[in-house]
């Protein structure tokens, strides 16, 4: 049973998730020739305030963005 786990930052639509989940099931059902009902797709949305790199979160670059 494989599992794709990926975390995003929060703020896309519903929509795009759903397309992201399908695109993600596609994938991995064709290179590893899984069963697409085996296939296990968790999406995990952070706050921006809760994500940085290089000591500087993604909501203080948005914010600092000219």
């Amino acid at each position: 049973m494989p599992l794709v786990e990926v975390t995003l930052v929060e703020g896309r639509t519903p929509a795009q998730l759903r397309a992201l989940i399908t695109a993600l099931t596609d994938a991995v059902e064709a290179a590893v020739e899984a069963p697409r009902d085996s296939i296990r797709v968790v999406l995990r949305e952070v706050p921006a305030t809760h994500w940085a790199a290089g000591d500087v979160t993604i909501a203080e670059r948005r914010r600092d963005r000219p």
